[in-house]
């Protein structure tokens, strides 16, 4: 008998990735996976378990490759900086020729039924991590005297994370980067301090 054939899983899981950000979770079949992947199902199953465990590693990779959405974002030397890196990353992220539009942290399973409730709760806790790490990083911003003491951290994570979900539903429906830029512009005009631009609309594009 012969050999089966050899496939490379980190092919596999970026082919995989790839299927997910075009079609969601739910959108996408067993069949557009393996395809893509070039494996069987048996193949899929035995190196990544269920549908549900290969989402949840795409997820992973995903957030490796997305600085807006790692723990990076807040390394930024002030929260100015770190709100600009944040806009205009995503910005330039959802809008990369290299990849489909949009964000599958957003979008992944915005139409998932109760029956996969589980898959928007992944997403939703990769969100919510996002933003409570911003939170954190304002609440320093704050303490150190670079946002005035009536600042709300809280607040201004969950404005600057409400403003990347909509940049992603206009991407995925058709908004340019230069559309995606300006909106991040207009954003920042409601920052709480006067304190000089480190990123702007010279920011370096961000990898998807």
């Amino acid at each position: 008998m012969g050999r089966h054939k050899q496939f490379d899983p980190d092919a596999a899981l970026a082919a995989a990735l790839d299927v997910f950000r075009r079609q969601g979770f739910e959108g996408a079949s067993l069949t557009d996976l393996t395809n893509a992947m070039g494996i069987q199902r048996p193949s899929l199953y035995a190196a990544f378990g269920s549908k549900e465990e290969l989402f949840q590693k795409a997820l992973e990779r995903y957030r490796e490759q997305c600085p807006v959405f790692g723990a990076s974002i807040c390394a930024q030397t002030s929260a100015r900086s770190v709100a600009e890196r944040l806009l205009y990353g995503a910005a330039d992220q959802q809008t990369d020729d290299a990849n489909p539009p949009g964000c599958l942290i957003t979008l992944g399973a915005v139409l998932c039924s109760d029956e996969h409730s589980s898959v928007r709760q992944l997403l939703a806790d990769a969100r919510q991590e996002t933003q409570e790490a911003l939170q954190s990083r304002f609440e320093r911003a704050r303490a150190e005297g670079e946002l005035t003491i009536d600042a709300d951290p809280a607040s201004l994570a969950r404005y600057l994370m409400a403003v990347v979900h909509g940049m992603a539903v206009m991407a995925a429906s058709g908004a340019s980067r230069a559309a995606l830029r300006d909106v991040a512009t207009f954003a920042l005009r409601a920052w709480p301090t006067n304190a000089p631009s480190h990123v702007g609309m010279e920011a370096e594009t961000s990898p998807a």
